[in-house]
């Protein structure tokens, strides 16, 4: 994986999470992120798994918000975001990355778990990658690169480790939309 690939993939995201076109990233794009991603699950934004999915990247914003030197009422510019993320991803470690992102990996299955047994089924990760807009026809494919130990559910972990592993190239769908 080259650096070009890894900052052009987090280009891709910070433009993404743009949400009002501003080139930069504030509170409110990662507000609207969760509620276009509970909307996409068809669930009513005042419900609680809504309303945990923007506690989750609230904690994101807030996270790279501080890492950067930016109040909680700031933005980020893309170079901000660049050199937070590209800290977090390839310097910081699993362990922290896995603290970070935890959150929002966690509300994100609480989304699609339809038998809330606390991991994901193909029928249930289907749903989830047709909700962030990848295509349903590489959803089995992806699911079984995504389910490191070949048991047919997906835990919390995988998902972290299939998002680090987009951005090391070793993955190329994105969880996250």
């Amino acid at each position: 994986m080259t650096a070009a690939i890894a900052n052009e993939r987090l280009r891709k995201r910070f433009a993404k999470w743009d949400l009002d076109g501003s080139g930069r990233l504030e509170r409110s794009d990662f507000e609207q992120e969760a509620v276009q991603i509970a909307r996409a699950f068809g669930k009513n934004v005042e419900s609680l798994e809504a309303q945990t999915v923007r506690d989750a990247f609230n904690g994101l914003f807030d996270y790279l918000a501080e890492s950067a030197g930016v109040s909680a009422g700031g933005s980020l510019t893309e170079e901000d975001f660049l050199r937070v993320t590209g800290k977090l991803i390839f310097e910081d470690g699993e362990g922290e990355f896995n603290r970070v992102l935890g959150p929002v990996m966690s509300s994100i299955v609480g989304l699609c778990d339809r038998d809330a047994d606390g991991v994901i089924d193909a029928q249930e990760f289907a749903a989830w990658l047709n909700a962030v807009g990848v295509d349903r026809a590489h959803a089995a494919e992806a699911f079984v690169d995504v389910d490191t130990d070949a048991n047919g559910k997906l835990t919390v972990a995988e998902l972290l480790a299939a998002v680090r592993d987009f951005h090391f190239g070793r993955l190329h769908v994105e969880l996250l939309g």
